[in-house]
């Protein structure tokens, strides 16, 4: 072993103008949730996930009359359109014919090997990526009814099968995901897929994770505990919510592992009876103000004299509060002290000048 990380050592993949695998930048994406075949509102909330952080978008066809909607989606996106498959296999020759820079299609439910091989196929022919989407709601009947098998067992296996013979073919554009609605399981899959295939870029997700407050928690230990461990490619993270919701929880699991980083960065304290301003609504305030910021700066908000000069001056900007005041640190020096109701507006007339 090289000593290089599992995700620099799965072969790259093209979708569209993004690379997955090989070392490249990890990729955010999500999915849309408007009716496909009104084109209109689908692009409209494509351009929002890509305005919110996603790389790629993924959008479903679910039927034929949804085709033309999905091919003005594709005209018209700022990032690849990927198609999500299910049941007709024709769809997906249709979305590939519209555009589509790569499918995702159930192995539980796409049908004969004769209907993959021509999916295979149309891609092959097209340039188009796929990845391979198991789940453990959907897997193929003989082996969802495996007696003694664990779940990850059998995701793993169906993997294994549609990986085989993809590259059996000849087709190596291939992305995988075996997705669960279980952190544990989640965790032992992919770390098992990892394994046994270790030159398949890897699609991580905790599926049917939850609301915006669950589906983080469960996302950030999923997710975040492979992707500590160097596993995992590209990621989506499911909320039920706003899929606008989805990127920046992403973002925010891969700037907290150092991987990729978007924007700023927040350290603020928890506060306790040493602090002597009203430190959560400034705290609040400022991150509110750093929504729409891309810099790649770290931002300290510090109630007390204990950790806040250390963790202001860490910080590209940063205060650390006394009674009723802050210093006010920029690149690690103090720059001035400003009033409690001054805190906020300091801070960001800084950072505007970074």
């Amino acid at each position: 072993m090289d000593g290089s990380l599992p995700r620099e050592r799965t072969r790259r993949v093209h979708v569209g103008d993004v690379v997955i695998g090989g070392g490249a930048p990890v990729v955010v994406q999500s999915m849309t949730c408007t009716p496909t075949a009104d084109g209109e509102a689908t692009l409209e909330q494509v351009c929002a996930l890509a305005d919110a952080g996603c790389d790629i978008v993924r959008v479903t066809l679910p039927n034929r009359d949804a085709v033309d909607g999905f091919r003005a989606v594709c005209e018209a996106s700022p990032v690849p359109i990927v198609a999500d498959i299910h049941f007709d296999y024709r769809l997906a020759l249709a979305a590939i014919e519209a555009g589509a820079a790569k499918l995702r299609i159930n192995p539980g439910n796409i049908g004969s090997w004769e209907r993959v091989d021509a999916v295979i196929d149309a891609a092959g022919a097209a340039g188009a990526a796929i990845r391979i989407g198991v789940n453990a709601g959907s897997l193929e009947q003989d082996i969802a009814e495996r007696a003694g098998w664990t779940l990850p067992q059998k995701l793993v296996a169906s993997s294994l099968r549609f990986v085989e013979h993809f590259e059996d073919r000849g087709f190596t554009d291939i992305v995988l995901s075996a997705k669960a609605h279980s952190v544990p399981t989640t965790i032992e899959t992919y770390r098992a897929l990892s394994a046994e295939l270790p030159q398949v870029p890897l699609h991580l997700g905790v599926t049917e994770a939850g609301t915006v407050r669950a589906g983080t928690i469960k996302s950030a230990v999923g997710l975040g505990t492979l992707l500590a461990d160097g596993i995992g490619d590209t990621l989506r993270v499911s909320l039920t919510a706003d899929p606008v919701e989805e990127p920046p929880v992403a973002w925010g699991i891969l700037e907290c592992l150092g991987i990729r980083r978007r924007g700023p960065e927040l350290v603020s304290c928890p506060t306790c009876g040493r602090t002597q301003v009203d430190l959560i609504p400034i705290a609040q305030e400022v991150e509110r103000r750093l929504a729409g910021c891309t810099k790649p700066i770290s931002v300290a908000a510090m109630g007390c004299v204990v950790n806040g000069p250390g963790e202001a001056s860490d910080a590209d900007v940063g205060v650390a509060c006394g009674r009723g005041s802050a210093l006010l640190f920029k690149h690690g020096k103090p720059v001035r002290k400003v009033a409690e109701s001054e805190i906020v507006d300091a801070l960001m007339e800084e950072i505007d000048r970074l």
